[in-house]
């Protein structure tokens, strides 16, 4: 039995998208792995990671912590003292700014970073929340794997940081 002519050019048509989408594929495929050294791979042969991403809530005590240990951070870094009075009068307990005052006066450092320097990047990661407060732990990163790490607690109600502690 033969095709009828309609029949043969469906299916010529058929197999010409298939050998189009599948070459489009391959395409696709060679380029993604040449640009990153392999099948999905950085050229130094590390895993890709995804993008980065960052999210929060304003009416979150944790995204609080999170937020001022990011625009402190940068704050210091850009040496914008104001700024950094600011976000401390806008985050930090009275109580606590008054403590990091004392602490200051007596190491000479930084009382949020527990620093006389500025890290080169910060984490923070939740611990866990109860009896009306939430807990974290903020990681700075000063050079390589030279890490602090503080234990700092904020008010779930207030949602204000409450302490800071190595």
């Amino acid at each position: 039995m033969s095709k009828s002519p309609a029949k043969a050019r469906r299916t010529a048509s058929l197999a010409l998208a298939a050998a189009a989408a599948t070459a489009a594929l391959t395409l696709a495929f060679v380029t993604s792995a040449s640009a990153t050294g392999g099948a999905g791979t950085p050229q130094d042969g590390r895993a890709a990671a995804a993008a980065p991403s960052v999210s929060g809530s304003p009416e979150g005590a944790f995204s609080r912590i999170a937020t001022f240990y990011g625009a402190y951070v940068d704050a210091v870094y850009d040496n914008d003292g104001t700024r950094a009075k600011q976000l401390r009068a806008a985050y930090l307990s009275a109580p606590l700014q008054r403590e990091l005052a004392t602490w200051e006066e007596t190491h000479h450092a930084d009382g949020v970073l527990r620093a006389q320097n500025v890290p080169l990047e910060w984490k923070v990661a939740y611990v866990d929340s109860g009896t009306g407060k939430t807990n974290a732990t903020v990681t700075l990163t000063w050079s390589g794997t030279d890490t602090t790490r503080l234990h700092v607690q904020a008010d779930l109600k207030t949602r204000k940081i409450l302490s800071i502690t190595d």
